[in-house]
This record gives C-alpha cells, sequence and structure tokens, in this order.
C-alpha cells in the first residue's frame, strides 16, 4: 500500500528513525567542528613554534654578520622545498629580498604576530599565472592595492612574525596555512560523505525494512478489523521469524482463541440453561399451581413448601456451580493456593464418603501415602475429589454382584495421579467420555441418577485452576477419572 511522505512521517518507525539521524548528524558535525578546531589550534601553535625557533637562527646570523649574512641566509632558506616565507623590506614597506611577492596591506606595519592570517602571493606565481593566461597586470615586488586585489583568489593564507630591525628594516617570517585549511576541507567533504551515505542508508534501511514492517503491521490491522467485526475465528499472521511482531501476534492469538473458547462457553451454558433449568423450573410451577387448586390440609400446604424449598436449593446449587466454573475457567477466581496435604484431603474425603458407599452396597477403598503436599486450595481439591467419589459410587450400583470404587494416590513422571476407579458400566465410547466434562451433558445411562450434570465440569475447572487436568479412561470394567496436578511446589 502506497504511502505519502506525510503518512509515513506519521508512523513511529519513521518518526524514531528521524530522530536517531538527526540526533546522530549534530553529534556528528558538533564532533567534526571539535576535532578540526582543535587539530587546527595544535598545527598554528607548531607553526608558532617553527617560526619562533626560525627566528632565532636568523637572528644569530644577524648578530654574526649584521644585515650583509642576514640577507644571505634569507635567501638560502628561501629557495630551499617547502621554506617558510622570508620577507626583508626597507623603513617603507619596500621588499628587497625573499621568496614573498605580495602581501595584504598592513601587514609588516604592526610589529609581532600577526592578529587574523593573511593572503600572499610567492615569488614567481605572477609570472607562472600569465604563462597559464591568467591576468597580465605586471606588478612590482611591493605590498601595494594591485597586489592585495589579485592575490584575492591567486593567493595563498598565512601567519607570521614581523620584526624591526636596529635599522629600521622590517624581516618577515611565516609560515603557509595550507595544510591546516587542506586538513578542514579534508574533514568537511568526509561529514558530507559521511551524511550523504546515512541519508542514503536510512532510505534503504526504510524501503528494504521499513516497508516490510509497515506490510506487517497493516496485515495485522486487517486481521484485526475482520476479528473487531466478529469472526473470532480470525487470527493474526505470524511468519514464523520469531521477531517482536511474531510474539505480538501469537500472544494475540493465544487470547483470541481464550476469548473464543469462554464465548463458546458462554453460548452453550446459555443454552443448557434454557434447555436444562427449563424442567425443574416448570416442575416448581406445576407444584405451586396444583397446591393452590382445590382444598388442602395445612400439612399438605406445608408438604409442598418443603418439597419447593428443596428444589430451590437444588437450583441455588445449580447456580453456584455454574457460577464457580466460570471463574475458574476465566481465571477470575478468588479462591486463593496454600500448602495442601493431598493425602490428608484424599482420606477426609473418603472417611466421608463411607457411610453413603456402605448404605449403597458400594466398597470403598483408598490407597494413599503417608504425606504429599502440594500448592493448591484445600476446599476446591476436596469438592472436586467429592464429586468424582459421588459419581463413581452412584453409577457402580448394580453394575456388577460386587460394586466397588477405589481411590489411589501415586506419582508417576512429572505427575501426581490422583485416580478414582469404579467397576460400574464406565463411558466404552471415547466421545462420550470427552463430552462427560461438559456442563450439564449427562449420558443415556446416567439419567436414571439424580444430578445436573456438573460434577465433572466442575472438577475440570478446579483442575484447570491447579494447572492440571481432568482425564477420563476406561477401566474394563468401569470408569477410571484421573486428577493429575503437576509436580512443581510439590514436597
Amino acid at each position: 500500500m502506497a504511502l505519502s511522505l506525510p503518512a509515513i512521517m506519521r508512523t513511529t518507525a519513521a518518526r524514531l528513525s528521524a530522530l536517531y539521524f538527526l540526533l546522530f548528524a549534530l553529534c556528528a558535525v558538533l564532533l567534526v567542528f571539535y576535532m578540526t578546531s582543535l587539530s587546527a589550534s595544535m598545527l598554528t601553535g607548531q607553526t608558532k613554534d617553527t617560526i619562533n625557533d626560525e627566528v632565532l637562527g636568523l637572528a644569530r646570523a644577524y648578530q654574526r654578520g649584521g644585515l650583509p649574512v642576514l640577507v644571505r641566509v634569507v635567501e638560502a632558506r628561501s629557495r630551499q622545498p617547502g621554506a617558510n616565507l622570508y620577507l626583508i623590506a626597507d623603513a617603507n614597506g619596500q621588499i628587497l629580498t625573499g621568496n614573498v611577492q605580495s602581501l595584504e596591506p598592513g601587514v609588516i606595519e604592526t610589529v609581532g604576530w600577526t592578529s587574523e592570517p593573511f593572503s600572499y602571493q610567492r615569488f614567481g606565481e605572477g609570472e607562472l599565472d600569465r604563462m597559464r593566461g591568467g591576468t597580465s597586470d605586471q606588478t612590482t615586488p611591493q605590498t601595494g592595492e594591485n597586489s592585495a586585489q589579485s592575490e584575492g583568489e591567486k593567493g595563498h593564507n598565512a601567519i607570521a612574525l614581523v620584526l624591526r630591525l636596529p635599522n629600521q628594516m622590517i624581516m618577515l617570517v611565516g609560515r603557509d596555512l595550507g595544510e591546516p585549511e587542506r586538513f578542514r576541507a579534508v574533514i568537511k567533504r568526509s561529514l558530507m560523505l559521511a551524511l550523504g551515505m546515512m541519508g542514503l542508508g536510512g532510505l534503504l534501511i526504510w524501503f528494504f525494512v521499513g516497508r516490510a514492517a509497515l506490510r506487517r503491521i497493516d496485515s495485522v490491522s486487517d486481521a484485526s478489523r475482520r476479528i473487531m467485526g466478529g469472526d473470532l475465528s480470525g487470527r493474526l499472521p505470524v511468519t514464523g521469524a520469531g521477531d517482536e511482531f511474531d510474539r505480538l501476534s501469537e500472544n494475540l492469538n493465544t487470547m483470541l482463541a481464550r476469548i473464543a473458547m469462554l464465548n463458546e462457553g458462554l453460548k452453550q451454558v446459555s443454552d443448557n440453561i434454557a434447555h436444562d433449568l427449563k424442567t425443574p423450573l416448570t416442575r416448581l410451577r406445576n407444584r405451586a399451581e396444583a397446591t393452590l387448586a382445590g382444598k388442602h390440609k395445612t400439612t399438605d400446604y406445608r408438604q409442598a413448601l418443603e418439597g419447593t424449598i428443596a428444589e430451590s436449593d437444588q437450583l441455588i446449587k445449580t447456580f453456584n456451580a455454574i457460577l464457580m466454573i466460570s471463574r475458574l475457567e476465566a481465571g477470575y477466581s478468588s479462591e486463593t493456593t496454600s500448602p495442601v496435604d493431598l493425602a490428608a484431603t484424599v482420606s477426609d474425603v473418603v472417611e466421608l464418603y463411607e457411610p453413603v458407599a456402605e448404605e449403597a452396597g458400594v466398597v470403598l477403598d483408598a490407597t494413599v501415602p503417608e504425606a504429599i503436599t502440594i500448592d493448591g486450595n484445600r476446599e476446591l481439591i476436596g469438592q472436586a475429589l467429592s464429586n468424582i467419589v459421588d459419581n463413581a459410587i452412584k453409577y457402580s450400583t448394580g453394575a456388577t454382584e460386587s460394586p466397588k470404587v477405589r481411590v489411589t494416590l501415586e506419582r508417576i513422571g512429572g505427575e501426581l495421579k490422583l485416580a478414582v476407579t469404579d467397576n460400574g458400566h464406565g463411558i466404552p465410547d471415547d466421545a462420550d467420555r470427552a463430552r462427560a466434562t461438559e456442563r450439564f451433558v449427562r449420558l443415556e445411562k446416567s439419567r436414571s441418577q439424580p444430578g445436573s450434570g456438573l460434577g465433572l465440569s466442575l472438577a475440570k475447572a478446579i483442575m484447570t485452576f491447579h494447572n492440571g487436568r481432568l482425564d477420563l479412561l476406561p477401566a474394563d470394567p468401569g470408569l477410571s477419572v484421573v486428577m493429575s496436578f503437576p509436580v512443581r511446589g510439590t514436597n
């Protein structure tokens, strides 16, 4: 998708890239100017030290033989390759000897170091310019206005030390500043080249990387719009690169799967409530209507009210179970965890249901170790185990001549297995075993037994709360319901 420049600059990636580029460019410019200034100052200092040494040598020559010796030394040194600037002029400024043909006006009028770099022409550069087709104005070796006009383009820059000799003659010793200026020029060109390469690199990175990132963001936005439109089956694209976009998409896809599961659960609960709770509510209404019809004794009214209260209590228990399952599955339960002796919890539940099993003619026994401690919620674990044991007792009755329910607790691999096994009819079909843990699901063989079909659903939600799982396995004969707790947090 093509984007205009204003649209591109509204993206966070483009703004950050531009900001980093400007920051780096500013730091680079400041660093370059600092380094060039420091280097120029160092070169200027070295130049002045060189000039001072040269002046001391000339002073010793002047002391040895006066002006004739000084002139000979200046002429000899001015002809050497890479020589400094040498100039001897009379009191009127007329150049007598040296390798300087012309100077910027006013240079030799002040004794001492020149305050600013000045322009000059070396001796012989005028003739070379004429040979190359330059200006043909012939100038005499003096520091006049004509020289100042021509040196603006043809001259060089230098610094010098101007001295007044005892006979009022003027001596100038200087050094060309071409090397520091060339250094500055190299640094400036390097800076411009670096900035140009940075700009080109930024454009290439945006073209090959930024556009790909923008396309991925656009695909995520398109998928998000479809999901917001109600298509919860849609998922954000994952390229497999493992970068932050993939990690974000994977986390959002997990969240969407969770939302879809909760919505499906909500839909199932709504449907189940509409179908399965309609019968007890209708029964309540019919009982009340039958009681009001005709004339009855006080005891009849009392029995009708007691039955209504019992039905209402059962409905309240059903709604509490639904609420508990929803909270546990959504992860918003206020229940807390603490160290729990799982073996003691199993013993307590078995002891609680021994009278129930004995009355139903079922043998209930347990095989548990002395102590196994896990991090969990004792009440929830006890409630889940109670539901499972209660179901096992109900559905093993009448299945065989000797119905039996066995509870075992053992560590297998990296899990603690709490199994409740009966020898009843069981659930032979795999699909039925998978459906048995859904809300309000009651298989055909269980219709004759009282219940709401929420016992195993609640047990499954409790195991999910404990990061475990609930498995229904065939026991041949019968059914084995296994609660698997992770070993993590166990002693």
